[in-house]
């Protein structure tokens, strides 16, 4: 269903941490830890994945499956476009680069 490199991969492309998706999830910050400290595909309790999966394609992340249709080979993930052709953005994160921000707010300004 989901690998724990996908998860991790997942968060990384949206600039969350594990507390994060743990809230945006609805699970608690240890069962997002243990998710991501297995090896391999991620084993539980099929509606704690299913929250995960949720979570990470609500944020725009597309989880791709083995032999899935793919331009690469094996497991991954991948931002998905929306209809307009453009990524659905990001989850406000701590982790996001504020000095980003206030040099694009500068060029409008």
């Amino acid at each position: 269903m989901i690998t724990s490199q996908q998860m991790r991969a997942a968060r990384a492309l949206l600039g969350i941490d594990q507390r994060q998706l743990a809230e945006i999830a609805g699970l608690s910050l240890p069962t997002i830890q243990r998710m991501e400290a297995s090896d391999g595909q991620v084993r539980g309790i099929v509606d704690t994945l299913v929250k995960v999966i949720r979570a990470l394609e609500g944020g725009g992340i597309e989880l791709i499956g083995e032999n899935a249709s793919s331009v690469g080979s094996g497991r991954g993930v991948r931002m998905r476009e929306t209809t307009a052709g453009t990524s659905r953005g990001r989850i406000d994160s701590i982790l996001f680069d504020q000095a980003r921000d206030v040099s694009a707010e500068e060029q409008k300004g």
